[in-house]
């Protein structure tokens, strides 16, 4: 059994709502195909292969993916809308991302979206993607309406992502505002894992892990730059804890140990260090399908990490989320 944990998919539903109730909700379609949110913010042209969802399941087989856990394309969590809408849509886009998973539920399995522009009501939504949906957890962006999630007093969702024991997958949204990454696509080369490395550190510098301990965070990108830095951030804390450490008693290596990443870094050195540094326990496979920035062939690039052990590999590939699902509150059938 091989799970795929980072993958992005738009339910055709979710089209049909934006073409349907678009205006009232504030997500339209421009004429290429765009996504508009609160008439300011425009993704790409949506593509095909986010949504045809018999293609997904021929590229599952073709890379050897058993389960797949679909996410929404993080643009439609949608953080723009006003509180009202913005807490409508994300109910409407759970209820299909839901109902895409049950339909294939020998296949596949789903993150919701959460309203975190409300955090009450994105710890409500959260409840009920997991308690009455029978989701897995949520994907987040980095930010919120191009503010950091530090910014806003997120306690009521990140208290309810522990006492679920749920799965947080945190993904890259609109990397660095400012800094012209266009021309040469340092926007997901560089940008993204840099937008998931300043948001992590924060997370954790800022006390999450000490207030939540049993919130389970997922990054992907294999966690950006952050374990790679892990040493100058664990000196900060040491030699300023004044400045560093006043807001978390955790040691940032520790810290880094309670997270889990995704495979997705395109080469099997750096997977072998992030293996040794984290632990196999703590690595989970991520194709980031569809996308051509994405690993979509990932097991082999898992199996040419050197030294790899098949306990190791089938941590990676079945057993982590397994554990991950079994261990949720109330628990989750793992498959």
């Amino acid at each position: 059994m091989t799970y795929d944990v980072h993958a992005h998919g738009v339910p055709e539903a979710v089209v049909t709502l934006i073409e349907s109730e678009g205006p009232e909700l504030g997500v339209v379609f421009d004429g290429d195909r765009r996504i508009v949110i609160a008439d300011r913010v425009r993704t790409i042209p949506l593509r095909r292969d986010l949504v045809d969802m018999s293609a997904r399941i021929e590229a599952m087989d073709r890379a050897g993916i058993d389960v797949q856990i679909i996410s929404s394309w993080v643009n439609l969590t949608a953080h723009a809308l006003d509180v009202e809408r913005g807490v409508t849509w994300a109910g409407r886009v759970n209820d299909a991302l839901a109902a895409e998973a049950a339909r294939h539920a020998d296949r596949l399995l789903a993150f919701g979206i959460a309203p975190l522009q409300a955090p009450e009501a994105a710890a409500n939504e959260l409840r009920r993607c997991v308690g009455d949906l029978g989701m897995v957890g949520v994907e987040i962006a980095t930010t919120i309406d191009g503010r950091e999630l530090i910014a806003f007093d997120l306690e009521p969702f990140w208290k309810t992502a522990a006492e679920l024991r749920c799965i947080v997958m945190i993904h890259p949204m609109d990397p660095l505002p400012g800094v012209e990454l266009g021309s040469y696509g340092l926007d997901n080369s560089v940008g993204r894992p840099t937008e998931t490395t300043i948001t992590t550190a924060k997370l954790v510098l800022s006390g999450v892990l000490d207030r939540h301990p049993d919130v389970r965070i997922c990054l992907v990108h294999g966690g950006g730059f952050l374990p790679y830095q892990i040493g100058r951030i664990q000196h900060a804390w040491e030699t300023r804890p004044d400045l560093v450490g006043k807001d978390t008693a955790v040691p940032p290596k520790e810290a880094l140990g309670r997270l889990y990443f995704d495979t997705v870094l395109h080469d099997p050195a750096p997977l072998r260090y992030l293996i040794d540094l984290v632990g196999a326990d703590h690595v989970v496979v991520g194709t980031d399908y569809p996308f051509e920035a994405g690993d979509l062939n990932p097991l082999a690039t898992l199996d040419g990490v050197a030294g790899l052990t098949s306990d190791q590999r089938a941590l990676i590939t079945s057993g982590n989320v397994a554990r991950l699902l079994g261990e949720m509150a109330p628990a989750f059938p793992g498959r």
